[in-house]
């Protein structure tokens, strides 16, 4: 597994947001630009997985973004990678992650 996520962008809209499973995962959400505004996971607490956690996404923010998901049973810590790696190349975090981040994450230089 690539250390970034390589999935493809989708259009954060109802018809792709319900095709969706309800395996547990990680996802990032991007503006129309392709620019990450925010990383999340689907956990053992999300109800129905990565499609509950991203109709949620699709009623914050509406149609205009553009959203990608990996389906992985370790999403607690390949969320905290994926925020590693963001603030590595970005020098922050996604602006949507202010509020909701780990308490502390480490430092990860990709090359």
């Amino acid at each position: 597994m690539a250390i970034r996520m390589e999935k493809p962008w989708l259009p954060l809209d109802a018809d792709a947001v319900e095709a969706l499973s309800g395996d547990l995962g990680v996802y990032q959400v991007a503006d129309g630009a392709g620019t990450v505004v925010y990383i999340g996971y689907a956990g053992g607490r999300s109800l129905w997985g990565l499609q509950g956690e991203l109709r949620q996404q699709l009623a914050e923010r509406g149609e205009g973004y553009l959203f990608r998901v990996e389906i992985n049973h370790q999403y607690l810590s390949r969320w905290e990678e994926l925020l590693k790696v963001h603030d590595g190349e970005h020098g922050a975090l996604p602006a949507g992650n202010e509020e909701h981040r780990p308490r502390r994450i480490g430092r990860l230089s990709p090359g």
